[in-house]
Parts: C-alpha cells; structure tokens; sequence
C-alpha cells in the first residue's frame, strides 16, 4: 500500500472512529488478583496501521496525533466502562500533547463524567520510548494529570533518557520495570541486581513497581523471590479485544503454597503474648491510674466487655494529659474507663502467623500506627504484644529462613524437609516421599558450563512449583541437583508424571540442533575416555513412610534415597516406587518410564 494510501486510511480510522481497544491485565503477583489493565489502540485488522507504531508514527507526521490519541481514549474509556473491568485502567498518553495547541484541559475528565467513571481508577501511563514523542516528559506532565487526581506512571524505566535521573525528577506514583532487565531475568545475576535495587528504590520512595514483559514462569517465578509484586505479559495474559481475566491460576496456586509454607512452619503471635493488666469497660479511670503508677512500664490497658472481649485501650499519655488539666483528675477519676477509651488497635487471634500480623499492621494508616497487638483466643482476650518484639522476632525469621533455604531456587533446604517428614511421622500422617535427581547432570555442567547448569536446576525447581499441587504438599530443595517432595495428597503419581512429561520437552532447549540430533553430548573421562552421555533425564524414586515403624527423619532420608538410586538404575525419565513393606522382587516394582521425545 502507498503512502498516499497509508493517509487515506488514517483520515478513514479517524473520520469513522476505526479505533479498536485491546486490554492487557495486570496482576497482583502476590495473590493472583487483577489489580489493573493496560489500554492498546489497535486500527484496522489486516492493514498497514493495524499496530501501533505505525499507527502512531503516520499520526504524528500527518500532524493529527492529538485527535487520534483522543479518540483512542474515548474508546478505551467506553470500552472499560460498558465491560466493568476489574482494577484500574492504564491509558498511554503522549507526553508531548501537553505543549500541543490543540490540547483542551479537563477532556478527560469531562469523558470520564459521562461513563460514570472516577478518576481514582485511571492510571495516566506516560513514555518518551515512543518514536512519535519527541518533546520528552517533563514534571508539568506529571502535575497536569495528578492535579487533577489522577494517579501516574512512568512507562519503561531504564529506556531512552536516564532512568534513575527521569524518576527522581518526576516523582511518578507508579513506575514500570521495562522488559530488558525482565526477560531472562532468571537466568541473568546482573539483570537481578538491577531490578533488586529498583525495588529498594520503589520501596523507598512509596512508589508502586510493575514488571512489564513476562513470558516465562521462571521469569515470573524469580521476580516474586526479589519482591516484585505486580506484573504484566504474555506469560500473565495477553492483550485481547475481549477480556475476561479473573484470578491467574498459577498466581493463586502460588500464593496458597506460601501460605500454606507460612502456617506449617513460621510463628504466631501467640509467641509474642504476654500477660498484661486489664479492666471492665465499667471500671473507673482511678482504678487506670493505680495499674499505671504500679507498672511504670506499662503503656496501655486493654479494657474488656463483660464477656472478655477487647474493645480497646486506655493509653498511660491520655489518662496523663487529662489528669494534668486544671481539676481533671477531680473530674474524671470516678468516671468509667470507657470514657477514654481508643479503639484504633489491632486485635488478632492468637493462631494467626507473624508474617500476617506484620501486614495487618503495615496495612493501618499511617496516622494511626500504634504499639499494642491485642491477643485473643476465640475472641477473648489472652494478652499483648509489642511492635517492637514483632519485629525483632520477624527479622530473626528471616535470617533463619535465609540460612534454610536453597539460594538458588529459595525452596527450603535440608532442615525445614527434616522438620517436615519429623511433623508427619509423629502426627501419625499417611504421606509419600519422592526424591528428584538428573541422570547424567555433571558430564551436563563440564560441557555446557555451570551458568546453563543452574538454569537447568531452576528449570526443575520450577516445574515442580507447577505441578505439585498446593495443599498438603511440601516441596524442598536439598542441594544441586536433588529435589524432595513430601506428598500428603493421593494423587501423587500423576503430579510425578506430569514434572517427568514437561521435563522431556522442554530439556530440548537447552541443546544445540547438533547435539540433539546426536541424542546427547561426548565428553572426557578422568582417565582421558571419550564417553556419551544422553540427554539429561529425571529419576523420582518415590517410598511411602509407615509412621508405626519409622522413628524418625534420618530412616525416611536413607529410604527416599534408595529409591532414588534404583531410579537412576532404570535410566530415563522414571518414577519408580518402592513399597517399604513387604519386600517385593525388584522385577515386580513399579515402574512408569517417560521417553525424552
């Protein structure tokens, strides 16, 4: 089509209004929710200007980007409003339009008056990455929307002007992590230190981070480790002309998993309570002032219904301040403590886990933070904590999850797998452990390198994160390349099978078409041989623990690795299970082999 043809076209789309929105979602990383989407203009299908660039780029050099994006945005606004989506809606904006003549203040407002849209839920996306945007961003950009209560973000930080410098200039509310330090993020440590500092910043400034691009679950998988917290791509979702995202299933697996991690193995609160002084809601302030001078480290003084049941506190600075003023104390004293009570405290039961406690706390305003954490069972009240011992206890948590954990998957380590298998046998479970270990992996690692050996490591670390379903499973890493999985849930041959079927499609990445075609790589022997070794395959020897005869972890460990060894016998991707009793001849044992294609 010619250019003259191209113009036709773009007087068409904006004559008729030939402008069709696509949503992207935007996920909360944390627990799978939809947090927002992100507006794409799309033209004619099967034309010349149907993407955006070139869409754009003719707009801008026929001098009519301000009325095309206008009518983008009239169609995305509508287009957001007749679907009810979910969050908030993304709308990329020219930065340049603000310096144009044509801009008319307060459009988007007046649109968003009509459709019964507020602007609280519109998030003004601005970037300079566009080869139509020549004049740059500027703080007046910012102010114009954010003035008006829009929230901002700034689009594909680190591309084009200095990143760091763009951000500390504008102050956006919202920044987005451009795809370059995204993808192979997991395989890349210097792209991971990059986006581990961008999240300090973020985290300091207050400002909310999104990962652009994610196209992998391992690209996923490694940014919600650094604490990345929201994200889009094709990985999450696609853009589409008729959305319907919900929650993202994997995003909801994975949050049920930590959670699930969280209860069995952190703290509650219950850890922090400790016993403290209270009083009736009819008791008087004197009697307040009597537990005050008795403990001068007393802070606060829960106060209770008849039933037991806080209802709030009376603080020692208030009872102070009012005993302090001309004839207060005279005036008050013989007056009921719920006269002075404060109910903006946080009350937990005591079963609760500290890391929930943490973000119950963090989640308060900010004005209204305070000290106590009121502790209850079943609603009665059982006793205090103090933020500062939550804190302290929080921080010795995590060392020693850090200690526990593998530092190249982050999946817990030898002893939390121990503490697992103990918790089980002595509660008398009905559970299966399968041990996870790569034929051939060191031959892998001297041919490949030992960079594309983690990756294969974190490839199988990753799959079993897929597969293993959540609930009463619990998955760990030991070391290199052996993975244990403790399944409580009956279902586990098939979890196995499926690790085993992904595994073989997906180890062909790693290889070049020469040596797949080879079926495998040549190496050197110590002694100076040449020897071939096939392409890497996964052995799970699986064994099911009679409490009633295993006393302890050590036994189960001895068992799972027996197995495992007679696994990697069989050769190729195989589960192979072995009942503990009775013995049976090794030729009648189960087995379920798994070719690599």
């Amino acid at each position: 089509m010619s250019q003259i043809d191209d113009r036709d076209l773009l007087e068409k789309i904006l004559k008729n209004a030939l402008i069709t929105p696509y949503f992207q979602p935007i996920y909360n990383l944390n627990n799978g929710e939809i947090y927002g989407h992100e507006a794409l203009s799309r033209g004619p299908m099967n034309s010349p200007l149907f993407s955006p660039d070139p869409l754009f780029t003719l707009a801008q050099k026929e001098e009519k980007l301000h009325k095309l994006e206008l009518l983008c945005r009239e169609k995305a606004l509508s287009k957001f409003a007749k679907l009810s989506l979910k969050g908030r809606l993304f709308l990329n904006v020219s930065a340049s339009l603000l310096a144009s003549p044509d801009h008319q203040s307060g459009m988007t407002l007046a649109i968003l008056k009509e459709l019964g849209l507020d602007q609280k839920d519109i998030v003004i996306e601005l970037s300079e990455q566009h080869p139509y945007d020549h004049n740059g961003l500027s703080r007046n950009s910012v102010e114009h929307y954010r003035k008006m209560g829009f929230q901002v973000a700034i689009d594909d930080l680190g591309v084009g002007y200095s990143g760091l410098q763009l951000w500390s200039e504008l102050q956006p509310d919202i920044v987005k992590i451009d795809k370059h330090f995204i993808t192979g993020v997991d395989k890349d440590e210097i792209k991971r230190e990059f986006v581990r500092s961008i999240v300090t910043i973020a985290q300091r400034l207050n400002c909310t981070l999104i990962a652009e691009g994610i196209e992998t679950q391992q690209e996923l998988d490694q940014l919600i480790a650094i604490g990345v917290t929201l994200g889009q791509g094709y990985f999450l979702g696609r853009p589409t002309e008729h959305p319907a995202f919900s929650t993202h299933p994997y995003l909801v697996k994975q949050a049920k998993r930590r959670s699930q991690f969280q209860i069995d193995h952190s703290e509650t609160v219950q850890t922090l309570c400790r016993p403290t002084p209270s009083l009736l809601e009819n008791d008087l302030l004197e009697d307040a002032a009597q537990y005050f001078r008795k403990q001068p480290d007393l802070i606060a003084i829960p106060i209770l219904n008849p039933h037991g049941e806080p209802l709030g506190v009376v603080r020692r600075n208030q009872l102070h301040e009012l005993f302090s003023t001309p004839y207060g104390r005279a005036l008050y004293e013989h007056k009921p403590v719920i006269n002075l009570l404060s109910d903006d405290v946080l009350i937990v039961e005591s079963n609760v886990g500290l890391s929930n406690v943490s973000t119950l706390m963090t989640d308060q305003e900010s004005d209204t933070i305070n000290n106590e954490i009121i502790i209850v069972r079943e609603g009665k009240f059982i006793g205090t904590g103090h933020l500062r011992d939550l804190l302290k206890r929080i921080t010795e948590l995590k060392i020693q999850n850090a200690t526990y954990s593998n530092p190249l998957t982050l999946l817990p380590g030898n002893v939390p797998i121990h503490w697992e298998v103990s918790r089980r046998l002595l509660a008398k479970e009905d559970f299966y452990v399968a041990y996870f270990d790569l034929n051939d992996f060191k031959p892998f690692n001297d041919f490949f390198g030992y960079s594309k050996g983690d990756a294969v490591i974190q490839l199988v670390g990753a799959l079993i994160k897929e597969w293993v379903a959540p609930d009463n499973n619990f998955i760990g890493h030991i070391g290199g390349d052996d993975f244990v999985v403790i399944f409580g849930s009956p279902d586990w041959q098939h979890q196995c099978d499926m690790i085993l079927q992904t595994f073989a499609q997906k180890i062909r990445a790693f290889y070049s078409d020469d040596t797949l075609a080879e079926g495998g790589v040549w190496t050197k022997s110590r002694h100076g041989e040449m020897r071939f070794h096939p392409i890497l395959s996964l052995a799970i020897g699986v064994v099911h623990p009679d409490p009633e005869q295993s006393n302890n972890h050590h036994q189960v460990a001895e068992m799972a690795a027996h197995a495992k060894n007679s696994a990697k016998q069989q050769g190729g991707n195989i589960v192979y299970f072995q009942p503990t009793h009775p013995p049976v001849d090794i030729d009648k044992l189960h087995t379920r082999p798994h070719h690599s294609a």
